[in-house]
């Protein structure tokens, strides 16, 4: 009787099993199931890890964007390590504040120069210590590049060089390193057109780089500047607005009085008569004999002329009889301006030039501005030190200054 009772027992329990077996293997069968290739593959729930599939789980380490010649370029979306290739490059990053991730240079970077003419280098002297990355101007040797191993290689476009052709230099350095290369204009303020492809090159270099606030504070503040300088000057009559000159302008290196910028922009942002007006857009050089023809109320010298030997232009207004007659020179009106063509254009001593000029034009217009004071706070934004000090020192300290002949 009691070998029955556990018989029984025995039955039940190996019953219950099965049912609960068969149960777990319907169950199994309840969880989502695809196809590929026809062979089944179990999916987890979306909800569970938040993500759809495992692709996007790539895409969202990365970004596609087109950049400044409309490549389409796809990008680490939180690099850290950057190197930058050609003219001008570096001081963007650098006025992005990015200068922490930069991990290689160029050449010119590295030279030691007499005189440093770039704001940029003086408040970041480790730069000639950084591995090379190939000649400057945009002359790159891919193998150092990619020993250096950075995520991303900033590039501005070759002055004079059609879009097409910096687009395909940008294609060949990519497929060279296997590195992607955005590809920028350099831009200017010279003109709305040239300052909205500076404006966008620097909102490319942000959104690559993670410092899109900072472009938009750095686009903003060159703004406001500009602006300020022309609520200062707008009113001024025709008549009452000064005829000026600016001389010995740096370009590819210094030069003589007849160097000059038809399209002076410190002379366009406080309303002053630029004489050299109608002879092109950019640098051009003009016959001594306009100069005497004009006979502007100031001259302004850009102080890098010095490094001609026997003072570059002041040189020239001290010595050649030509120009001794030149009103500017009789009535003590002749005064010096920072350089800023140096590897492009640095757009801080732009500025900084500009406030100069104001103050000595129209004192009353700029009365609560002291130039040198002004030039530091500039600098120190840009470039994260104020350094004017440090830069006109090495013109002899005759920048912002009267220059007596």
């Amino acid at each position: 009787m009691e070998l029955n009772k556990s018989n029984k027992l025995k039955s039940n329990i190996f019953i219950l099993m099965f049912i609960l077996i068969t149960a777990l293997i319907m169950a199994s069968g309840c969880v989502d199931k695809s196809t590929s290739n026809g062979n089944s593959v179990v999916s987890a729930p979306k909800e569970a890890s938040g993500v759809s599939s495992a692709d996007e789980v790539v895409e969202s380490a990365e970004v596609t964007f087109k950049d400044g010649v409309s490549r389409e370029v796809t990008i680490p979306r939180n690099a850290e390590r950057f190197v930058c290739s050609g003219a001008g490059c570096l001081r963007y990053l650098i006025y992005l504040g990015a200068e922490d991730s930069i991990v290689g240079v160029d050449s010119i970077e590295k030279k030691e120069n007499e005189i440093e003419g770039r704001p940029y280098v003086l408040a970041n002297p480790q730069l000639k210590e950084y591995p090379l990355i190939g000649e400057f101007r945009g002359k790159d040797d891919p193998e150092k590049i990619i020993a250096i191993d950075p995520q991303i290689i900033l590039k501005t476009e070759t002055t004079g060089q059609p879009a097409a052709t910096n687009a395909a230099n940008a294609d060949s350095l990519q497929s060279k390193t296997g590195i992607p290369v955005v590809m920028l204009p350099y831009g200017s303020l010279k003109n709305e057109q040239q300052k909205a492809e500076m404006y966008n090159s620097l909102r490319i270099m942000g959104e690559a780089v993670g410092k899109q606030e900072r472009a938009e504070e750095v686009i903003a503040y060159i703004e406001a500047t500009m602006q300020d300088l022309e609520n200062r000057t707008i009113d001024i009559p025709e008549s009452e607005r000064k005829t000026v000159y600016v001389g010995g302008v740096s370009s590819a290196g210094a030069h003589g009085i007849v160097s000059t910028e038809p399209a002076y922009p410190p002379f366009l942002w406080v309303n002053a008569k630029n004489v050299a007006t109608g002879m092109g857009a950019d640098h051009a050089d003009i016959a001594k004999e306009a100069l005497v023809k004009w006979d502007p109320e100031y001259l302004f010298i850009d102080v890098g002329t010095i490094q001609l030997g026997n003072e570059g232009a002041i040189g020239e207004l001290k010595n050649d009889p030509a120009l001794k007659g030149l009103s500017a020179i009789e009535n003590g009106k002749v005064y010096g301006v920072i350089p800023y063509n140096f590897y492009s254009t640095n757009y801080e001593s732009v500025l900084a030039n500009a406030y100069f000029v104001g103050k000595v034009l129209y004192p009353d217009r700029f009365e609560d501005i002291n130039p040198e004071a002004k030039a530091h706070e500039i600098y120190t934004f840009f470039v994260g030190k104020p350094v004017f000090s440090d830069l006109n020192k090495q013109y002899n300290n005759i920048g912002f200054k009267q220059i007596p002949l």
